[in-house]
């Protein structure tokens, strides 16, 4: 096994030192290109296919690579056009830095003929840098004595471009001091130097702002510049000089310690040390450097000790100002001390009567204080006075004592302390006064009654409110303070349907917070109006009353209430009549219900909830009307049931709901005819028990007794009717249930009769319908059976639409009731 192992080593091996071989034994040939530098991807360099002798479709087929070690890849071949292409850009300075050339080798292998072709590409510069400064701004600083000539080295721009795209030049802004000599080096590289050509002086001019810009030779042309401040720098070459040679200066001999006199003021236009200014005193006595005192760094002048004008009335003295070079200025200062009136008025009060009340009679005394001055003659003669006020006086009474009276009733409302103020001058050159203040209080007394903010309150409450809730807060201000001030609320007594007004409402009569002791019904009364009384605590008490109306604001809490149809009254179920021939809009019914509540809250809509036949019958929305919607066919059921919605527009909406049961037929036998036929189908499926059997006997057996008995008290009421005077025509016939009140307005409910005549036929009855339009008859199978005659009439007055009532004879009123139902 060990020996086969060998030879594939052995083989494995031939073919690597083969190729080697053939390799060394290939000459190596030498292309040459040129790039610019920054071109795009893709940029064709030269075309390799041709220089190798290669057509471009061979390029692949021959196995022509490109080989290089160490970079990364700038070049790549496209056999499509078979040419050199740029891989990327290529940045020159990025690839060669500074270098004068920038060449890129590399190999290209033809496997096809195992050789490989020295390709090299220099890559020629662009000028896509501009010369660059490290830095924007440059300052410069030159002594204000340098000599013209002076040279100061200027930092050097630096352009990454090569030959003619290189820096080549220097340029200085314009400027009469200073000019630009460039140096250039053995290498070539430039050096800007700034030279100063005329002498500078900072006080005439503290900094020169220059601009130099660098340039390279490029197409195009780009260049930078650099910011260059010249900072000239101070020697001390000016002495301080004085604003006056002379300062003069007038205090009154009274002048408090501190008091600045004046200043004296040295400019020096130099800066720094050399600029900055010290004063001292030059020529002064001892006594005098007691009297002032010097700021050494402001100049000022102050008094140190009180100045006496009967011991000196004159003081000069010289003041000098040295800077920091030892360079000196002086000045003179004259300071004259004036005499002065220098005593004030002294005011001592005596007596004082405060508090006083705010009814106290005019002339009542406030105080009594004395004004004297210490100063003699007219410095000593003291006047007083006070503000202009027209609730006091000022009375002179003996030599300087003075009375301080009212001068009219106080009001403490308006004002309850005031603040007077006494002003004591004397009649000195300038005079000299003094101000005491005296503070009086004014009690009060009860002369103010509690007022309302408003004349009337109106407050808005909805229905059906919690008992105990807080409707309202009336507030009273009483401007009297304490208890003259303390208010205590109360509701002037009243009645109210015949209730008094303290069993609906009630007063916190401290807070004056207003209480609803009951839930209040909208519809049983809408507003309530009340006197609130705000008395105060005084003595005695003052009071005062406003009006308060409360209205109640009506809540959807009462749902629609259906008067007709009305429901009878032994639960049964009503059944309207609509006879075969009605055509489209044929009036079965109206459906008539009322609202007790108001505005939108009782506005009523009618719809159509439920029906056995649909788009048989339709419904009046406002009206309320049962209308046919088409004409009736034979195939519909004998029986119709509709189920009738009403609805308010409440927020929540509340409704009600009646079903209604529709029988069609020509004439009342008929009815009764045809919902005796209707038999409830039987299941032929379903077992009929013995107990089944026996219930339905039975309920037939109390069916017939509740029949008879009907029938009997249907006869009785006739028979009543019939007893009844004849002048008690007119309306009394009408049910009371016809006639509704809301909100005192009647309404009355239309009753739509049918008339019909009984014939005898084969000794039985029969009712025959004359076909009117109109129909509004309630039939009972319980009190008529299909056999017994149905003569129940009556007379009365029935408004039908808006006509005049007429009398119409032999009216009929029955009820159906349907058997299965009560099954």
């Amino acid at each position: 096994m060990a020996v086969p192992s060998r030879r594939l080593r052995c083989r494995a091996l031939i073919l690597p030192c083969a190729l080697l071989a053939m390799l060394g034994e290939v000459g190596a040939s030498q292309i040459r290109y040129s790039v610019p530098e920054e071109v795009e991807k893709g940029y064709l360099v030269g075309n390799i296919s041709k220089d190798l002798g290669l057509q471009p479709r061979e390029l692949a087929e021959r196995g022509v690579r490109i080989v290089s070690r160490g970079r990364s890849q700038l070049f790549s071949l496209s056999p499509r056009s078979g040419g050199l292409v740029t891989a990327g850009r290529i940045d020159r300075e990025e690839l060669c830095a500074q270098s004068a050339r920038c060449l890129v080798t590399f190999k290209i292998l033809v496997e096809h003929r195992v050789k490989l072709y020295g390709v090299e590409v220099e890559v020629t510069d662009i000028n896509d840098n501009a010369p660059k400064f490290e830095a924007e701004n440059l300052q410069v600083k030159i002594s204000e004595t340098a000599a013209p000539g002076a040279r100061y080295p200027l930092p050097e721009a630096v352009d990454p471009d090569v030959g003619v795209n290189s820096l080549q030049s220097y340029q200085l802004s314009p400027s009469r001091h200073f000019s630009l000599d460039v140096q250039t080096a053995d290498d070539g590289t430039l050096s800007p130097e700034l030279v100063l050509e005329r002498s500078l002086d900072r006080e005439e001019e503290a900094a020169h702002h220059l601009v130099l810009t660098a340039s390279d030779g490029g197409d195009p042309r780009r260049s930078s510049a650099v910011h260059i401040q010249v900072t000239v720098l101070d020697t001390n070459d000016n002495a301080p000089a004085f604003d006056q040679p002379v300062y003069r200066a007038k205090v009154p001999e009274n002048v408090p310690l501190g008091t600045l006199l004046l200043a004296v003021r040295a400019s020096d236009p130099d800066e720094g040390v050399h600029g900055k200014v010290a004063y001292k005193f030059r020529k002064i006595n001892e006594k005098q450097s007691q009297l002032f005192q010097l700021d050494g760094n402001t100049g000022e002048i102050t008094v140190a000790k009180n100045l006496d004008y009967e011991e000196c009335s004159l003081y000069e003295m010289e003041i000098q100002a040295e800077d920091g070079g030892g360079l000196k200025g002086r000045t003179k200062v004259v300071i004259m001390v004036e005499d002065v009136n220098d005593n004030r008025p002294e005011v001592t009060i005596t007596s004082l009567f405060s508090p006083v009340r705010e009814d106290a009679p005019p002339a009542t005394v406030i105080a009594l204080f004395n004004a004297h001055d210490q100063d003699s003659g007219k410095n000593g003669q003291v006047v007083c006075s006070i503000q202009e006020n027209p609730y006091f006086k000022l009375e002179n009474s003996v030599d300087d004592y003075y009375r301080l009276l009212t001068a009219q009733i106080l009001d403490r409302e308006k004002t309850s302390e005031y603040n007077i103020t006494v002003t004591a001058t004397d009649r000195g050159n300038p005079p000299l006064s003094t101000e005491i203040h005296i503070t009086l209080c004014v009690t009060d007394i009860n002369d103010n009654p509690p007022a309302f903010s408003q004349d009337a309150y109106s407050v808005y409450l909805p229905e059906n409110n919690p008992r105990g809730a807080s409707i309202f807060s009336v507030t009273a201000y009483d401007p009297d303070s304490n208890e003259n001030a303390r208010v205590m609320y109360s509701l002037v007594e009243t009645t109210i349907q015949g209730a008094p007004l303290s069993s609906y409402v009630s007063i916190n009569s401290d807070s004056g917070v207003l209480y609803a002791l009951q839930s209040f019904d909208y519809e049983q009364f809408r507003n309530l109006h009340m006197l609130v009384k705000a008395s105060d605590s005084g003595d005695p008490p003052l009071s005062s009353n406003v009006s308060l109306s409360l209205f109640l604001l009506d809540q959807n809490d009462n749902a629609p209430k259906i008067l007709y149809p009305s429901l009878p009254t032994d639960d049964s179920t009503g059944v309207e009549l609509a006879p075969r021939s009605a055509e489209p809009g044929y009036l079965v019914t109206k459906v008539v219900a009322v609202d007790k509540d108001s505005g939108q809250n009782a506005w009523l809509s009618y719809r159509l909830l439920k029906a056995s036949e649909p788009g048989l019958f339709s419904v009046g929305l406002r009206t309320g009307e049962v209308r046919t919607a088409r004409a009736l066919l034979d195939r519909d059921a004998l029986r119709q049931t509709l189920v009738v919605a009403v609805q308010d527009h409440g927020q929540p909406p509340l409704s009600a709901t009646i079903t209604l049961t529709v029988a069609v037929a020509d004439s009342i036998p008929d009815v009764l005819a045809d919902l005796g036929s209707i038999n409830t189908p039987v299941d032929p499926d379903s077992d009929i028990t013995l107990y089944l059997v026996v219930a339905v006997a039975v309920v037939s057996c109390v069916f017939l007794v509740f029949v008879l008995v009907l029938l009997a008290l249907r006869l009785k009421r006739w028979h009543a009717s019939h007893q009844l005077p004849t002048a008690k025509s007119g309306l009394t016939g009408i049910p009371t249930s016809h006639f509704v009140g809301v909100d005192g307005v009647q309404a009355f409910l239309q009753t739509y009769s049918q008339e019909f005549s009984l014939t005898p036929d084969s000794g039985k009855s029969h009712l025959i319908f004359p076909q009117p339009n109109y129909a509004d008859t309630l039939i009972s199978q319980e009190s008529c059976g299909k056999s017994e005659p149905l003569c129940v009439s009556m007379e009365s007055k029935f408004p039908i639409d808006d006509t005049p009532l007429v009398p119409v004879s032999s009216i009929f009123f029955f009820t159906i009731y349907d058997s299965s139902l009560l099954l």
